[in-house]
């Protein structure tokens, strides 16, 4: 505008002047150049400034929406604080959790004004309302961050957060955190609970007789005892494990209405429940409980269809809780529980002394077996079977003997059951097998060997290969050896005992 004007009205009057041709207006037409120079640069700043400011206050406002949008659609509420310790800013979150229609109606109210309005709305109680207001107000006085959990009135949960902020601003920001404090309670229930029976698992167990012992008189009695299911295995075996887990549940449901504050009930995994009970007068209180415990449990049970029969066996150890040891305790119910199994079942035993010999004897005759079985040490003896019509003899069976270096020969019906519970009877077998056949090869030939296999040895597809070595590396014919099993292992499990007899079979064996 500056430069049509210039143009169009300025620069004829500088020529017309200085075209007098007289030295005062040739002068002054020769000023009106430069002055009109200064004016049009200044008009050029000041459109400059103009538009700049438009530009910044445009942008300022876009700015400002956006901050409006960003602050609005936030999933938590917030206040911001001014110097006076009354709300300058607040957001759409803030003024719904607490009863406002528009963010507005916070503004130029205190901190306590913003909480009594929980108060008013049954979000907070007056007890938390005080409570937080201390705590938020220390912390942003202080200059430092601030985290705090509250339990509003209608159960959720929220988490508030105090800020410092610049120019003595403080922001106090609020989160509903229900679902996540009840994911973190899921999660600690799982870690402390049986997630079948809903029973406190071990690791919660001790945490919780712990704390029951710490407490109280210190000379009174209390006890623990180990409950176990009889025959459970059987169970598993031949219904299947989801009804193996509903006589689990329907035991930890009886169990369960026996729980008090002095009695914990636990289930410890698989078959093995675990009570503590806090204080017992005397040995015969603990028997009258838990004969009366054995009497609720005992009878029968429907799960899926499939009436069981429940029968367990028990061991129990009464303690002075000023000496006791959790562990211990444990142990000495477990000797107790092996005591009553061993006494023919649905039945319980209270811990002796002299059990714990017992067991030592037990645990070392145990570690002498293994380490005979690792040098092999275990011998093979042969019992001739005559057959009745020729009155020969037809074949001979092997058996196994254990000479121990201090306690002489172990009879096989001490020593078996011990490598069947360790695990090991499958290399006793092996063992069996290696000496029998290379016996065998140097008898006469229309003599055969007959070699007993347990129900553990078909519990995987190693038996066959076993029973292919050792005929290979002694070279005996296949048909000179015979191989027995147990009833036990055809009724534990027919289909896979089955198919390894007849991969057993197909290499020519009897």
């Amino acid at each position: 505008m500056v430069s049509i004007f210039a143009a169009t009205f300025v620069a004829p009057i500088a020529l017309g002047l200085m075209l007098r041709l007289d030295v005062p207006h040739f002068v002054l037409g020769l000023l009106i150049v430069p002055f009109m120079v200064v004016i049009k640069s200044s008009a050029d700043n000041v459109r400059n400034v103009l538009f700049s400011a438009v530009i910044g206050h445009r942008q300022a406002r876009n700015l400002a929406l956006r901050f409006d949008r960003a602050l609005n659609t936030m999933s938590h509420g917030l206040v911001m604080l001014g110097p006076d310790g009354r709300v300058v800013v607040a957001n759409s979150k803030a003024a719904k959790v607490l009863g406002f229609e528009v963010p507005n109606r916070l503004l130029g109210r205190s901190l306590h004004a913003v909480l009594m309005r929980g108060v008013a709305g049954g979000l907070l109680s007056q007890r938390d309302s005080r409570y937080a207001e201390s705590q938020l107000t220390r912390a942003l006085s202080d200059d430092r961050d601030l985290k705090l959990q509250l339990r509003a009135g209608d159960g959720r949960y929220f988490e508030l957060t105090a800020r410092s902020g610049h120019e003595e601003l403080g922001v106090v920001t609020f989160e509903e955190i229900t679902a996540r404090v009840e994911a973190e309670e899921r999660i600690r229930h799982m870690a402390r609970f049986d997630s079948l029976t809903d029973l406190p698992n071990r690791a919660w167990f001790h945490e919780l007789v712990a704390e029951q012992v710490s407490g109280g008189d210190p000379e009174r009695q209390c006890a623990l005892a180990v409950f176990d299911l009889d025959d459970f295995k059987s169970i598993n075996d031949t219904l299947g494990h989801p009804v193996g887990d509903g006589l689990i549940f329907a035991v930890g449901e009886k169990l369960s209405a026996i729980a008090s504050d002095d009695v914990i009930v636990s289930r410890f995994g698989g078959d093995e429940f675990m009570l503590f009970f806090n204080s017992i007068g005397s040995e015969k209180e603990l028997t009258v409980v838990l004969d009366r415990i054995f009497a609720d449990l005992n009878g029968y049970v429907d799960v899926s269809g499939h009436a069981l029969r429940v029968q367990m066996s028990a061991g129990a150890v009464i303690s002075n809780v000023g000496n006791t040891e959790v562990d211990d305790m444990i142990v000495k119910a477990d000797l107790a529980l092996y005591k009553a199994k061993e006494s023919g079942k649905n039945g319980w035993r209270l811990f002796e002394a002299k059990m714990n010999a017992a067991f030592r004897n037990r645990q070392m005759l145990k570690a002498d077996l293994r380490g005979a079985v690792e040098a092999r040490s275990l011998r093979v003896v042969y019992q001739p079977i005559v057959a009745m019509n020729s009155m020969r003899i037809a074949s001979c069976e092997a058996l196994c003997r254990w000479d121990h270096p201090e306690l002489g020969p172990v009879s096989p019906a001490v020593f078996i059951p011990l490598a069947e519970e360790m695990g090991i009877i499958s290399d006793i077998s092996e063992l069996v097998l290696e000496q029998a056949t290379n016996a065998c090869v140097k008898w006469p030939g229309d003599i055969c060997v007959s070699v007993n296999l347990s129900a553990k040895d078909f519990h995987n597809r190693d038996v066959v290969e076993k029973v292919r070595n050792a005929l290979e590396r002694s070279g005996l014919a296949p048909h000179r050896l015979e191989v027995e099993v147990t009833e036990t292992a055809l009724l534990d499990d027919k289909s896979s005992t089955g198919k390894f007899l007849n991969e057993i079979k197909a290499l020519g064996v009897r």
